[in-house]
């Protein structure tokens, strides 16, 4: 099996695979090889989270000729792949950093049309297939600093999906990860000021808990497209041992292909936590 996953990574950039879906086995997957007209099976290496910063958005427009706000509705495509990647891998969670605290600081223009395409971006039928498929969507930031024109949004969605099972989306939206461990810390002060705990219960355990994004599996992948090099700002305690991975591809250009490249890159490395 190892020795097909190292292939596979020749085999995507060459021919260009074709997705057929899951062989209903939470551990496969198939490949369709245009080439040889067979079917590879491969495993999805452990990966039980997967986080994207999804970069390149506006390059993206600006290449193509097109006004910024047009690569962010651009960008919806590959969410709703990233989502199916992940259902048809048995991934459990999928993490997407949609919007920063730092965003803020972007022109009204792209701002309004940046929150245009939130409220507007999953159809009613849309929310409704995810809830059939058991997903679960949940929006994960400062919560104070969220627009008020998406409040109702955002809480018809998550609502609409809370019962989801099979894959958490965290959308990480108005996120920053000083700001989280800030807030956690200040819970945590809170609850010792107030004497409901002492500070030697304060242990990793308990404070991930205090965490907006909550005690789920950390990320075994955190994955940048748009060629730059650095987290800006995400999740830094939770990828404090996720394999890390930048891509130069834009995320509106993303495909099928570059998710499955992706899982086949994490099984090539050696996972030793800092050991």
């Amino acid at each position: 099996m190892k020795r097909l996953l190292h292939v596979m990574v020749a085999l995507l950039s060459l021919v260009g695979a074709g997705y057929l879906g899951s062989l209903g086995y939470q551990q496969l997957y198939a490949l369709w090889d245009k080439n040889t007209q067979s079917v590879l099976v491969l495993g999805n290496a452990g990966v039980r989270h997967i986080a994207f910063i999804m970069d390149g958005n506006r390059r993206w427009a600006k290449s193509q000729n097109l006004m910024p706000w047009d690569g962010h509705k651009s960008g919806v495509g590959p969410v709703k792949e990233a989502v199916r990647f992940c259902l048809d891998h048995g991934i459990d969670v999928l993490s997407l950093y949609a919007f920063s605290l730092e965003n803020f600081k972007r022109s009204n223009d792209e701002l309004s049309h940046l929150f245009d395409i939130i409220e507007m971006g999953l159809s009613t039928d849309d929310i409704k297939e995810l809830a059939q498929h058991g997903v679960r969507i949940r929006f994960v930031g400062e919560r104070d600093r969220f627009p008020a024109r998406l409040i109702k949004t955002i809480e018809a969605i998550e609502t609409a999906t809370m019962q989801g099972q099979k894959l958490l989306v965290n959308m990480l939206f108005c996120y920053g990860g000083r700001q989280e461990l800030c807030a956690a810390a200040q819970q945590l002060a809170t609850e010792v000021f107030q004497g409901g705990l002492a500070p030697q219960e304060i242990t990793e355990e308990c404070f991930e808990q205090a965490l907006w994004t909550g005690a789920y599996p950390l990320p075994d992948m955190v994955v940048r497209t748009g060629g730059e090099h650095r987290l800006s700002n995400f999740m830094p305690w939770q990828s404090a041992y996720s394999e890390l991975f930048f891509v130069d591809t834009y995320w509106p250009a993303m495909s099928r292909a570059d998710f499955e490249s992706l899982l086949v890159a994490f099984e090539r490395r050696k996972r030793n936590f800092g050991a």
